[in-house]
């Protein structure tokens, strides 16, 4: 499906200002960026019109969108009304997604609340199974990809994003939020060994179309010994993102690449152009 790896901004980039999706696709084609995560923060709130048109610009101008489900989401709450509203919200995202031409879409899965994690585990993917159902019962499919968080209370570590991808094959795959492990791990995953586990985790436990469809984020990011704290512009960080670049070349990875820093799309130039200078 690709043939490189895209660049793109969480959300419409901030010089948009108050203009509308038109805009934001504009100023990416001027900036030479790849595309776009529609982030639905609050709630899938998305007109038809709007949908139409997002689909229509961004086949026009040759733009990749993939889509972040709101962050009201915990697959694993106590009351069972909110495990629902979040099973609906994942899978309003999947419809936003299939309408605007989006190949993937992304989602914070749950908090563990102090249980196992294997029960945790196993409560997650019966929530997807139902996810799942719904988007067969529509007749679509899209890429629904779990995070990797970056905090221990968070469900989503590499290894289980990993396996929940083995036990729904051709529908569910990682999104690897490169900074949320290096937070979460207090300080770890940010070599460039450690990115190549990453990868190599992937290529062996996956499959190699796993890297050839990948979606990913990355951020500068402040951390404690708890994890993530905010993000950050990439060179206020410690984040090692140059090595990185050169891991994801190396392995010749293809797909969508999303910048989460506060300063967008500066920031997702900053990569495009490093990655390409490499």
């Amino acid at each position: 499906m690709f043939e490189k790896l895209n660049f793109l901004t969480a959300g419409m980039p901030l010089s948009t200002g108050k203009g509308s999706y038109g805009r934001a696709f504009e100023i990416l084609e001027e900036m030479s960026l790849d595309g776009m995560e529609l982030e639905f923060v609050h709630g899938v709130r998305m007109s038809d019109e709007t949908r139409k048109l997002v689909k229509t610009a961004t086949k026009e101008k040759k733009l990749i969108l993939t889509a972040h489900a709101p962050f009201y989401v915990n697959l694993n709450a106590r009351e069972e009304e909110k495990v629902d509203a979040s099973v609906q919200r994942v899978f309003e995202t999947a419809l936003a997604g299939r309408d605007t031409g989006a190949f993937s879409i992304t989602f914070h899965a749950a908090y563990y609340l102090g249980q196992d994690k294997e029960v945790v585990y196993n409560q997650v993917k019966t929530q997807i199974s139902r996810i799942v159902e719904l988007m067969e019962k529509e007749n679509f499919k899209i890429w629904i990809r779990p995070e990797t968080t970056g905090k221990g209370t968070q469900w989503g570590d590499l290894d289980e994003v990993i396996r929940l991808s083995k036990d729904f094959e051709n529908i569910v795959l990682p999104c690897i939020d490169f900074s949320h492990l290096h937070a979460r791990s207090a300080g770890e995953y940010n070599t460039y060994d450690e990115f190549s586990y990453i990868l190599e985790s992937i290529a062996k436990k996956i499959g190699r179309f796993a890297l050839d469809n990948f979606h990913g984020h990355l951020a500068g990011i402040e951390y404690t010994q708890k994890g993530e704290r905010q993000h950050l512009n990439l060179k206020e960080s410690d984040m090692n993102y140059i090595d990185l670049l050169k891991v994801l070349k190396e392995f010749e990875v293809k797909g969508a690449l999303v910048c989460e820093s506060p300063n967008i799309e500066d920031d997702a130039k900053l990569l495009k152009e490093t990655y390409l200078s490499l």
